[in-house]
This record gives structure tokens, C-alpha cells and sequence, in this order.
């Protein structure tokens, strides 16, 4: 266990040794919330390289309001949306109100391995990653999404529901894959 106000303190007075202790205890969790934004693994490694720069710039402003965890993890965030915002207007995020191709129906992806999860969230395009990765997984609601990327709430309902039929349509083909497999082998 770290003690994390001697961490905090160290870095706040530019501690390498603090720096790197506080680095080696987040980089992993950190780096996973980075590969969720990204497509490869080193623009992720950019991201957590240039937030891990602003939590020690700013550590000394920690308010402790949340845990350590949850501040970091916010600039992580922050620089991975900030990463992809300039990249963002070279893809179409469609405001669609009336989306035909979704069911009512709800899925899960509980039963899904972290890496295949992960893959498949790298294979969607940027908008639909993104919304979905604050939606769903940080829990951001649609308004703030909204705010931190500067679309429409109805833009970020739609990436999101079009995320989440992508998705399943990418499952759906693979378990069809699957089973192919296994029917030649019997």
C-alpha cells in the first residue's frame, strides 16, 4: 500500500523518486484507460506520457475532494478527449433522431474477455468509441458529453446507440464465425 499524501507531497516539491513511485503505482490502470480511446497502443502511450506531465505539474492543486485514483484518472480523460478532439471533426458524427436499425432489446457484454472487449472498442470509429467509452464506462450523462465535446445531446444519444449496434453486430459475427469453425471440426 502507498502512502499517497507522501507521494503527493513529494511530487508537489518535483521528487523523481515520488514522481516515479506515483507513476508505477497508476501507469497500468491509467495506460488501460488510455487504450479505450485509442485505436493503437502508441497514441495511448502519448496520452499517458503527456497527462502523467500534467498530474505533476498540478498535484500541488489536489483538493483531495475525490481519491487520487479518480483525479488522475479525470486528467487521463481529459487528455486522451483532448487527444482525439483535434481529430474528431474528420469524422461525421450524423445527429440521427430516428435510428431504424436498433432494437429495443438491451445487451450485455459481461460474458466478454477485457481484451476482446477492448479490441472491439478500437475497431469503432472515433465519435462512436469515444461517446461510448464516457458514456457507458466512465458514466458520464449525454449533456456532459455534450459539453466536453461541443456537439448536441441528440449527437452524442445517436454515436452511442450507433456504438452500441456496431458492437453487437461485430459480436454477433464472430460467435457466427465460431460456431462455423466448430461445425467443420465435428
Amino acid at each position: 500500500m502507498i502512502d499517497e499524501a507522501k507521494l503527493i507531497k513529494g511530487c508537489s516539491k518535483n521528487d523523481r523518486k515520488a514522481q516515479e513511485q506515483l507513476y508505477e503505482h497508476y501507469c497500468k490502470k491509467m495506460f488501460a484507460v488510455c487504450l479505450r480511446y485509442c485505436r493503437k497502443a502508441e497514441d495511448a502511450e502519448d496520452i499517458l506520457q503527456e497527462a502523467f506531465v500534467k498530474v505533476f505539474n498540478n498535484i500541488s492543486t489536489f483538493r483531495k475532494e475525490s481519491s487520487l485514483f479518480f483525479w488522475i484518472k479525470k486528467i487521463v480523460i481529459n487528455t486522451a478527449l483532448n487527444y482525439q478532439r483535434s481529430k474528431l471533426y474528420l469524422y461525421p458524427m450524423v445527429d440521427v433522431s430516428d435510428l431504424h436499425y436498433l432494437s429495443d432489446k438491451e445487451f450485455t457484454l459481461a460474458n466478454i474477455h477485457y481484451n476482446d472487449l477492448l479490441s472491439l472498442l478500437q475497431s469503432l470509429p472515433d465519435g462512436c468509441r469515444i461517446i461510448f467509452n464516457l458514456y457507458a464506462i466512465e458514466g458520464y450523462q449525454h449533456k456532459e458529453i455534450a459539453e466536453m465535446l461541443g456537439i448536441s445531446i441528440g449527437t452524442s444519444k445517436s454515436q452511442y446507440s450507433r456504438a452500441k449496434y456496431l458492437l453487437k453486430e461485430k459480436i454477433v459475427s464472430s460467435e457466427k464465425v465460431l460456431y462455423e469453425k466448430l461445425q467443420q471440426k465435428l
